[in-house]
């Protein structure tokens, strides 16, 4: 009796589990699919398991989202390609919920499925669903029809292929603007398949219907077909039709679809080319970079390089500067911050005159904005800049900025000039570093951000978010004497770092010492261990006697780091008995990060 259950066993579990109250039971089950439908086999999955699924009547939609994401890879389980088709009544069902994730997994999964099985069975069974789904009496079934036209296209016979036109051309018209919008969205993968006289006649209507309808919401999708049916049209089809459809929607009435067109714009330029775009879309970029809103102004500002590199510097220079001028003082911070992000790759694509005449007076004013995200986004792309208008003229026009932006009071932008200022020394030299630059260097190491670090009635998570930033700006100025003794070397690095950096180690708080500690551990391997044994290592030793166990701790973290660049000598005759000292302090992590530093001095004596 029990051999003769035992095959019923997993679907049985699985119906238990499926009729559960317990919701994570049922997603676990179904979850389980793949498991349950190799214990049943080929057979009965295809005859049990797939009909049982299709008759699941749950209504918890993280269970539906994960039954329609698992049967979108089930084709192996119900016996191949072959037998595909069983899968597409469940997904079917599930296309018609009312939760949109639920619908956009089943109808990727149907693609999935639909895009491996044979032309004769997509004839057979994955074009009438698409028709039953377009047909349907419910709006959602409607929106799922959408995003299914392109994999049931290509195989259809020439009668087919029409009425799917047909059919198209009805959704892009349906009563429901969620639909619309769905047929708008995937007109451009729809367009992709269909033949190039019927891209001309058919599509062309559907889209230009789109393009006027009454709700914003779909003319801001059809912006992004603008793109999609750029690149299938020939040439002189998309300046007739694409272009006069960009220009109009560049002043539509709603701000969303002008936004869309400051969001694609470069997308749009690609597909109609460079000769229409210099002749009629630069007037609409110009309309779109002084637009009311400052979302539009937002998203046209972010694409202000990529379209100059369009057009000639001469036309850039007319038409677009004054633009760039007007939004380096917009009202708006992040219009300003969006300008920043990108204002820096038009340096290459005016050339040097016109950077130095024009760009340089807006480099310096953003560099002095308020608003510090803006700062932040002019000081990444310095390099940019650098590269054409070279070194000397940077260091006479920005470098007072930089070096006034060094004390901004955000600590993210002192942090942003810390991590730039390796790459400004390779670029200066050693000489112009050492001049302008060098101070800035040893000035970060005793960051004013300390000073709140030690506030005692400050509020707890503050404190943490101070902290955070101590850390940040501590560690970066650490980072940056390692990269910039790796840059100009060892004896540049014992004349112009060392003697500061362990100057600093006497400072009276034990933050600025345990920075100082942190620096030595970064610098010594930089150094070598000649300079690390005569001069680092005697200030870290010295450090162990501190009061603070803060400090005594990071000793031992920065000994147990020493070890594998000094000689086993050293070890053995002045890190080990400093560490042996540590590992009996009353302070229980002093104890902890000693007894560490001694298993890894253990570990490299027995290895050598």
């Amino acid at each position: 009796m029990a051999m003769i259950d035992e095959p019923l066993y997993p679907i049985a579990i699985l119906i238990d589990e499926l009729k559960n109250e317990d919701i994570q039971l049922r997603l676990n089950s179904i979850r389980r699919l793949s498991t349950i439908a190799r214990a049943l086999g080929e057979e009965r999955t295809r005859k049990e398991l797939i009909p049982f699924l299709n008759e699941n009547n749950d209504d918890d939609d993280e269970v539906l989202l994960a039954m329609a994401e698992e049967l979108g890879v089930f084709i192996p389980y119900v016996g191949g390609v072959e037998y595909a088709h069983v899968l597409l009544p469940p997904l079917e069902t599930l296309c018609t919920v009312e939760e949109t994730c639920v619908r956009d997994k089943a109808v990727e999964s149907l693609c999935r499925i639909g895009a491996q099985m044979k032309e004769s069975d997509l004839v057979d069974w994955f074009i009438p669903l698409v028709k039953r789904l377009a047909a349907g009496e419910w709006f959602t079934a409607r929106v799922s029809s959408c995003g299914l036209f392109h994999i049931a296209y290509p195989s259809a016979p020439e009668m087919l292929k029409t009425e799917l036109r047909s059919i198209y051309s009805q959704l892009c018209q349906d009563d429901m603007p969620m639909v619309r919008r769905s047929a708008a969205s995937n007109l451009g993968k729809f367009a992709a398949t269909v033949e190039p006289t019927h891209l001309k006649t058919d599509i062309m209507s559907i889209f230009e219907d789109l393009t006027h309808d009454d709700q914003d919401s779909v003319r801001l999708l059809a912006v992004e077909g603008c793109a999609a049916l750029g690149k299938l049209l020939e040439p002189q089809d998309c300046v007739a039709h694409i272009l006069p459809v960009i220009v109009n929607f560049s002043q539509d009435k709603s701000w969303r679809v002008r936004y869309m067109v400051a969001n694609q714009l470069y997308e749009l330029c690609e597909a109609v080319g460079p000769e229409p775009t210099r002749a009629d879309l630069v007037p609409a970029y110009v309309r779109l970079l002084r637009d009311n809103e400052a979302e539009v102004r937002i998203a046209a500002a972010g694409k202000v390089t990529k379209f100059c590199r369009i057009l000639s510097p001469q036309l850039a220079i007319q038409h677009i500067l004054p633009c760039v001028k007007e939004l380096s003082s917009d009202s708006s911070q992040h219009v300003r911050s969006a300008l920043a992000s990108v204002i820096m790759g038009m340096a290459p694509v005016l050339g040097k005159d016109a950077t130095i005449e024009q760009l340089l007076p807006i480099f310096l004013s953003l560099l002095k904005d308020e608003f510090p995200d803006v700062r932040l986004n002019i000081i990444s792309k310095l390099d940019q800049v650098n590269q054409v208008i070279g070194i000397d003229l940077l260091s006479q026009s920005l470098l007072p900025a930089i070096v006034e932006l060094a004390e901004d009071r955000h600590w993210r932008v002192r942090l942003a000039i810390i991590e730039y200022i390796p790459l400004l020394a390779s670029q200066l030299g050693v000489g112009f570093f050492d001049d302008k630059l060098g101070a800035l260097c040893m000035q970060w190491l005793e960051d004013k951000v300390f000073v709140f670090g030690s506030v005692v009635d400050i509020v707890f998570c503050d404190h943490l978010l101070i902290w955070a930033e101590v850390y940040s700006i501590r560690d970066a100025a650490a980072n940056n004497l390692k990269r910039l003794a790796e840059e100009f070397g060892p004896d540049w690095a014992m004349q112009h770092i060392i003697p500061q950096v362990l100057d600093m180690i006497n400072n009276p708080h034990y933050l600025y010492r345990m920075t100082i500690l942190h620096a030595i551990s970064l610098l010594a391997p930089v150094m070598g261990p000649d300079i690390t044994c005569s001069k680092l290592l005697p200030v870290v030793i010295n450090s162990s006697k501190d009061r603070v166990p803060n400090i005594k701790f990071n000793v031992a973290k920065v000994l147990q780091s020493l070890i594998p660049i000094v000689d086993q000598s050293v070890v053995e005759n002045t890190i080990r008995p400093c560490l042996v000292e540590l590992s009996e302090d009353p302070d229980v992590d002093v104890r902890f990060f000693a007894s560490q530093a001694l298993q890894a001095s253990d570990t490299v004596m027995m290895s050598s």
